[in-house]
Formats: structure tokens, sequence, C-alpha cells
């Protein structure tokens, strides 16, 4: 009896002494500027230099090659519509399941490919977020909505066999694969997690259940860029008035 209540005692002095809380006594900070006059440390440089060595090898392997300059512009651009093409051909072999439409939201793409190798670490670049591609079965109503959102921002990079014409801020005249978008059709499409949770002010997404296979966009476009050199292909995305503005 009084052998348990000592290991009772003990183990409420233990744990008593592992909650402690401490404050620092005092701070002091200095603000240092960022410029090539600063002195190296040494010891900073050796301690990160094995981590840099891996990093550097991963991020300068070359996976592809660029035909050209492509940076992101509106309504469309090469580059969006090398990444929603990306998005749904990868979508479509990961998820194992035909995807009608690949999209990719305007403001995410942070920057450009330029002529010459394509590294991982220029992917890192153009998709420096850990987002997630997903699947939406979206219905055709749901899906204008959507669209619609894309033309008031002036348009985001949508996949092949996707055209539409912004007329006041609306997406009109819209063709899914040759055939007019109908607001009872249900369309299968891979966008990131971020819009499917409504971000980007897609409100009309985000109680439409997602399919996730937890693959980050960014691995889908080292992916596609992959299969691509694999095929003896030149990375030579063109404009294809996927999203034109009415005249």
């Amino acid at each position: 009896m009084y052998r348990r209540k000592y290991i009772f005692y003990c183990l409420i002095i233990l744990l008593s002494s592992c909650s402690s809380f401490y404050q620092p006594v005092s701070l002091q900070h200095t603000q240092y500027r960022i410029e090539p006059s600063l002195k190296k440390d040494s010891a900073m440089i050796a301690l990160l230099m094995p981590y840099a060595k891996d990093i550097n090898a991963t991020m300068n392997k070359v996976i592809g090659i660029s035909g050209g300059n492509y940076n992101n512009n509106r309504p469309e651009s090469e580059i969006g519509n090398f990444l929603a093409d990306a998005y749904l051909q990868m979508a479509s072999e990961k998820f194992g399941r035909k995807v009608d439409a690949g999209f990719m939201n305007a403001g995410g793409v942070r920057s450009y490919l330029s002529k010459g190798n394509i590294t991982v670490g220029k992917i890192f670049e153009i998709m420096p977020f850990d987002n997630i591609l997903v699947l939406q079965e979206l219905k055709g109503s749901v899906l204008q909505a959507y669209l619609d959102k894309m033309a008031e921002d002036g348009g985001w990079p949508v996949s092949k066999g996707v055209t539409m014409v912004i007329r006041n801020k609306k997406a009109t005249q819209v063709m899914i694969n040759g055939k007019p978008l109908d607001a009872n059709t249900v369309y299968v499409v891979a966008h990131s997690d971020y819009i499917a949770n409504g971000g980007g002010d897609c409100d009309m997404l985000r109680s439409v259940p997602q399919i996730n296979k937890g693959y980050l966009m960014r691995d889908a476009i080292i992916d596609y860029v992959t299969k691509l050199t694999a095929e003896g292909k030149t990375i030579q995305p063109l404009i294809e008035n996927r999203v034109t503005n009415a005249q």
C-alpha cells in the first residue's frame, strides 16, 4: 500500500517538474542589413554545406528543355496552357480515370519558363507552394459559375479541350471537349486543393467533395516534363485561343 503511494507521489513530482514554464531573463537583438559587404560566417557555412550540396544536386537536375521564353499573361498564356495541360494529363494517370479539364489559378503561376534547360529548381520557382492536385466532380451549373469567376479575373489557365469567350466578365460560348457546356452534365476537373477549398473566391466549390491522393501539383509538373522528355519532346506550349476576350 505504502509502496503504491510512494510511486504515485514520485509520478506527481516528475510530472510537475516536466511542466515548468521558463521565461527569458533578458532579450537583445540586432538588425543586420543583408549586403555583399557582410563577412561570411565560416562556422555557419560549414554547418549548412552538407545540406546545400544535396539540395543543389536535386534542384540543378535537368528534366527537360524549353523551346522558348514563356511568361504568364491574361487571358491566356503559353506557360498557363502548359501547366493546365500538365494537371489534366497527370491527374488522368494518377487517379486512373478520365478527367475533363485541368485548371490553374492565374495568381498561382509565380515564375516563367526561359529557353533552355528546365531544372527541378525552376519548377519550384513556378510552383513554390505545396498545393495538392485534387479532382472534383462538378455539375455543369457549378462549373459555369467557376468559369465565370475566372472570366471576372480576366482569365485563368485552362487545359486543352476547354474554350471560352469572356464577355462582360462572364464565361460565354463555353466548350468542353468539343461540346457546349451542359448545366446538368457532371464534369471531372483537376485543380489545386486551395481552389477546391474555396480559395480565390471560389466559394461555389467549397461544398463539393474532393478526391485527394496527396499528389503535389509541383510533382505533377515535374512528372509531366519528365514524361515529355522521355518521349523526345521539347516543351513548346502555344497560344491556342482557349480563352479569348469578346471583340
